[in-house]
């Protein structure tokens, strides 16, 4: 199939889906994307979407919606959903309420075990995976600042029988430079999991300790944790059955030195007390240690410290409703 033969929605506008948004698109896709939020969808349709920083792009979009059945009346070739974890069973449940039959579907997000929502909804011959390594911030909610990309990104098929379709993927965004690599579902998981060991080490640290990233990794006394809250998170993958190259530490910190000067997704939903993706991110290190008998205490404190925040944020959001009112 030609890429401009090929027809992708998404789900989720976020630094993710606007930069895949922008790559689709500038590979002759038809692109459909869909976000709750009106005044972004708005920009959108006057001034485009523009990437800035690290890539610099601007692409413009026919086909806008504001809720999910008005772009599933669309016909994908593929539905992308960047969306945040906890907000996947809102989605699948909109997503259900439509004809969705045959549709191929690719998460683009991060986590340990995000795939599991999505297959007590989709076969896993119609489900593939994306891990991402780029990441960015929103200058305006239609400007992404892309502040580093350390290709290649990974897609797969969860379970290798749509191997055809995710070559096609790759193909369509490496020709756009955004570099992308078709891997078997074994490498997906292994990728999955070194990418939420990279997010883990730094998204809760920098929500507590009010670091951007570049502040944390530049400061020995949070740097030494990332280092212990890594260490943990691979005794428990190892138990797992991931491997991991020669000086994976090493090499976790380089990555993470070339992270910018802005606050991970994770720190910024705090900061705005909202929920958090903290449960498959750290919480999943701690959940798979109590499986093989493993200790993680660095990653347990901040699980649960990022939860008891969230939920005191929670009361006192509702009890400013309730004296509103």
């Amino acid at each position: 199939m030609k890429p401009e033969d090929f027809k992708v929605g998404i789900i989720g506008l976020g630094p993710v889906g606007l930069i895949l948004a922008v790559h689709f698109k500038q590979a002759g896709c038809e692109v459909a994307v869909c976000d709750v939020d009106k005044r972004k969808l708005n920009l959108i349709k006057e001034e485009g979407i523009e990437l800035v920083g690290a890539i610099t792009k601007t692409a413009y979009l026919k086909h806008i919606y504001s809720s999910i059945p008005e772009l599933m009346e669309h016909k994908f070739d593929l539905l992308i959903s960047s969306v945040k974890a906890y907000h996947v069973d809102s989605v699948l449940n909109q997503i259900d309420a439509t004809n969705h039959n045959g549709l191929k579907l690719l998460i683009a997000q991060n986590g340990i075990d995000i795939r599991i929502k999505y297959q007590s909804h989709f076969d896993d011959s119609r489900i593939f995976r994306m891990i991402v390594n780029f990441a960015g911030n929103l200058n305006a909610p239609n400007v992404v600042n892309v502040t580093f990309f350390n290709p290649p990104n990974y897609v797969g098929s969860i379970d290798d029988s749509q191997t055809e379709l995710a070559n096609l993927i790759a193909d369509i965004l490496t020709s756009q430079d955004l570099q992308t690599t078709s891997v078997d579902s074994f490498k997906v998981v292994e990728q999955a999991w070194i990418k939420t060991i990279l997010n883990a080490a730094l998204s809760p640290l920098c929500a507590i300790s009010a670091h951007t990233m570049k502040e944390a990794m530049a400061n020995p006394d949070t740097l030494e944790i990332v280092e212990q809250i890594i260490a943990e998170a691979m005794e428990v993958a190892k138990a797992e059955d991931i491997v991991f190259e020669q000086n994976f530490i090493k090499l976790c910190i380089r990555y993470l030195k070339k992270a910018g000067n802005h606050f991970p997704s994770l720190a910024v939903d705090l900061i705005n007390k909202r929920e958090t993706e903290i449960d498959y991110m750290n919480g999943k290190f701690v959940d798979y240690g109590r499986k093989h008998y493993i200790k993680t205490p660095i990653n347990l404190v901040f699980t649960n410290l990022v939860k008891a925040i969230t939920q005191k944020n929670y009361i006192e959001s509702h009890a400013k409703d309730a004296f509103l009112d």
